[in-house]
This record gives C-alpha cells, structure tokens and sequence, in this order.
C-alpha cells in the first residue's frame, strides 16, 4: 500500500521538468531592472521553456537552446539561464550515441569558451574557463552514466523475460516428454495384458465344454491377468498423485520379473524361455523398466501374431556398462498375411531403446521366425539422454 501510494503521488516528468524554467523566470523577474526585463525574460525563456520537452526530443531540445545561447551571446547578456546549456547537453548525451554526446560537448564547450571570452574580468579567463569545462565534462559523463545505466537494466529486463520464456518451454516440454512416457507405459500395459486375455478366453472358450476344470484354471488367470494390468496402470500414473500409495507398495518390474512374465506368456499359449547372464542387480531401475517393456512389447507381437505352436526365447545379457536384449520366436517365414507388427509398438520399442543410446533391429531371422535386438548403454551418455 506504501509503495503503490508513492507511485501515486509521483509527478508526472513534464511537471518536474517545468521547475526550472519557472524558477529562472522568477529569478529574472525579481533581480533585472525594468528597462532590461523584457529582452533578459524573452532570452530566458527561449533558453529554459524548451527544457519541457527534453524527454520527448532530446536532440530537438539541445539544438533550441544552444541557438538560444548563441543569440544571447550575440545581444552580450549575460544570464544565469545558461545552465539550460548543461541540463540540454545531460539529456542529450542520455539519449544520444557516443558521436552523439561529442558533438553536443563541442557545442557547449565552444560556447563556454566565448562565454569566457567575452564575459570574464579582464586577467582572469582561464579560472573560470576551467570551472565551465568542469561543468560540461560533467554534465556529459553523468548523461552517459544514465544511458549505460538505462540500457544495463534493459538487457537485464529481457535476460529475465527470455529465461522466463525459456523456463516455460522447459515446462512444456517435460510436460510433452511425461505425456509420452506415460502414453508409451499404458500402450505397453493394455497391448500386453489385453492380449493374454484375449489368448486366454480363447482357450477358455475351447476347454470350456471338454476340460470345465482347464477352463476354470484358464479363468482365475484373466482375472489375475486383469488384476495385474489395474495394479501396473495405477503404478504408473501413481507418480501424477502424491497420495497413490500403489507406487510404493508394488516396485517396478524389471529384469528378475521376466520369469513370471514369461510363465504368463506360457499359459496364454506361447512356451517363452528366459535366459539372463550376468549380474543384474547394478542395473538402475529405471533401465531394468525398459528392458522389461522391451522384452513384454516384443512377446505381445509374437503372441498376436504368430500360430499356436510358435516358441519365443529371451536372453539378457548384462554387464557393467550395456544390456544386451534378444527376443527371437519360432514363427513361420515369411510371416503370416497381416503378421507383421504395426502400429506403435515397434515405435515405442525404438523410442525406449533410443532413450539409452540404443538402436533396436526387428524383422525376419535368416533361419526363420522374427527377432528383435537391442543394446542399451548405461554409461554418461546413454542416462543422459534417459
């Protein structure tokens, strides 16, 4: 309330500026005779009166009043008007270049020199020719003080309105990039596990009049299949709640929970064997993640797309500094008509792989079936592009 009252009571620059025109008018009014108060008020106020608008045409400004000067000096009166001379040439180099203030320095400063010249006591030029420089030096290195002081602010002002720019597009584009990685996890989640049970109803269904106790079996494994699928959707979008508690209860899955998905994939109907060498247990988790969504992404393909009896085999291979992922399956080559993966698997898959510095390779094995190979890279370079 301070602060906006201060700005309220704040004068607008021209009535500031009219302060002293209006007091060296009063002052020639009150100290020249009678007979010399014309021609000393018409001087002084085409020296002072222009300074109303310095603001607004500085250069115009400075002009009018070195005429001003040079008239006075032409009719020899002297006046104490002439420090409109300083406050022009202040306002001048303040909105002026260098070359600018240079010309308006020589202009006033020739003017003080025959000022002196004509005006000072016999004897006795050169004190007051130096105090007059001293006043024009001044008047000009305050001037450039003020426009370097201007212009500092200035390229403060927009380095601030440029990193705030900067500072939002950051914002949209992790904004963007979490919208993707959470569009990739829930393509990943339902593909999968609507797949399974898909397979599943299918061997239901089959087993349901032959075998009821198979496809009671069958059953109790969608609703764990959907079960699984909830809890894997609320724990990815857990992290958009701080109070989803699902994300800390079920860790994500990663490179020792292969094993369980590859016995899902065997009850949907495709036999997958795991192999993992070397230690996995450095293995950051979030790279774990994208292993996993590698390996579940590919056998989601295989079980869409291939015929019963097709068999997969998955084999990690960890070390310090990469993992290695293959998934290969048995299925027929050429592959079958509308089995080959589309959509935004594939994508997604090189989209992960590309995260960790990796180039993943999917298509048909020489030997036959369909293989899928990738390389991720856990050194600087690979987690920084995570």
């Amino acid at each position: 309330m301070g602060a906006a009252g201060r700005r309220g009571l704040r004068l607008p620059p021209v009535v500031g500026d009219s302060l002293l025109p209006a007091l060296l008018l009063l002052n020639i009014m009150t100290t020249r005779a009678p007979q010399e108060l014309p021609v000393a008020v018409a001087l002084t106020a085409a020296l002072a009166l222009p300074l109303m608008w310095r603001r607004r045409a500085p250069r115009t400004v400075f002009g009018a009043v070195a005429a001003a000067a040079f008239v006075q000096w032409l009719m020899d009166v002297p006046l104490p008007a002439d420090i409109a001379l300083l406050v022009a040439l202040y306002t001048a180099a303040a909105n002026s270049g260098r070359r600018g203030t240079l010309v308006a320095g020589a202009v006033v400063e020739l003017g003080a020199l025959l000022a002196c010249l004509r005006w000072a006591t016999e004897g006795a030029f050169l004190t007051p020719f130096v105090a007059v420089t001293a006043m024009v030096v001044a008047a000009a290195v305050l001037g450039v003080n003020t426009r370097t002081t201007r212009a500092y602010l200035a390229a403060l002002e927009e380095r601030a309105v440029r990193l705030e720019q900067q500072q939002e597009q950051q914002a949209r584009l992790a904004a963007a990039e979490e919208r993707t990685r959470i569009t990739r996890e829930m393509h990943d989640i339902v593909t999968h596990n609507l797949s399974v049970m898909v397979a599943l109803t299918d061997a239901a269904l089959y087993a349901q009049h032959r075998s009821p106790d198979k496809a009671t079996t069958t059953m109790l494994r969608i609703s764990e299949t959907g079960q699984q699928a909830l809890t894997d959707m609320r724990r990815s979008l857990g992290v958009l709640r701080t109070d989803e508690p699902d994300a800390e209860r079920h860790p994500l899955p990663g490179i020792g929970q292969l094993e369980a998905l590859a016995d899902q994939m065997c009850v949907a109907g495709l036999p997958t064997r795991v192999e993992v060498r070397g230690g996995h247990t450095h293995i950051p988790a979030a790279a774990q993640l994208t292993v996993y969504r590698l390996v579940q992404e590919a056998l989601t393909n295989t079980l869409k797309h291939t015929p019963t009896g097709t068999r997969a085999k998955v084999r990690i291979q960890c070390s310090a500094e990469t993992v290695t992922v293959d998934v290969t399956d048995s299925g027929p080559r050429p592959p079958l008509p509308g089995a080959t993966p589309s959509g935004h698997g594939i994508t997604g898959m090189r989209e992960r792989s590309a995260s960790y510095g990796g180039r993943l390779k999917a298509g048909p094995l020489p030997g036959g079936g369909w293989g899928v190979h990738t390389r991720l890279l856990l050194g600087s370079s690979g987690a920084a592009s995570a």
